[in-house]
């Protein structure tokens, strides 16, 4: 396997862990309204394969947040308890901004550095020819 191709499957397999990652905090501001839902959270391992010297980024188990979910005061909610209070979401969105920001220059970074293979390779091609 040449070096391009190596480099291709590196910044392609990074790709496809940091749109998982976006899914997720899409997911997580999509139900940052839904009572009892707590945040997902996603962690990066770089796998192997046997015998190969090439390091992959893929996405680990996706984890729920243990912090406290928050207590919304709202007495006629169905949820509601005998106080008026029930249980909301874990979720700050200011933090899932956050995230979808890194998540998205990490992509652009990726796809930039698949680009540079391309084109490196497409050049040597060139100069081959000649």
């Amino acid at each position: 396997m040449s070096d391009f191709s190596k480099a291709l499957q590196v910044s392609a397999s990074a790709l496809k862990a940091q749109s998982t990652r976006l899914r997720h905090v899409s997911e997580n501001i999509s139900n940052s309204d839904t009572p009892g839902y707590r945040r997902k959270l996603v962690s990066f391992e770089a796998t192997r394969g046997p015998g190969d010297d090439l390091s992959l980024v893929n996405t680990g188990r996706v984890k729920l947040d243990q912090t406290e979910l928050k207590q919304v005061f709202d007495p006629s909610h169905p949820l509601s308890d005998e106080n008026g209070y029930f249980e909301g979401s874990n979720v700050d969105l200011m933090i899932e901004i956050a995230d979808a920001r890194e998540a998205q220059r990490s992509y652009e970074a990726n796809l930039k550095m698949f680009d540079q293979s391309q084109q490196m390779s497409a050049g040597l091609m060139d100069l081959l020819r000649k």
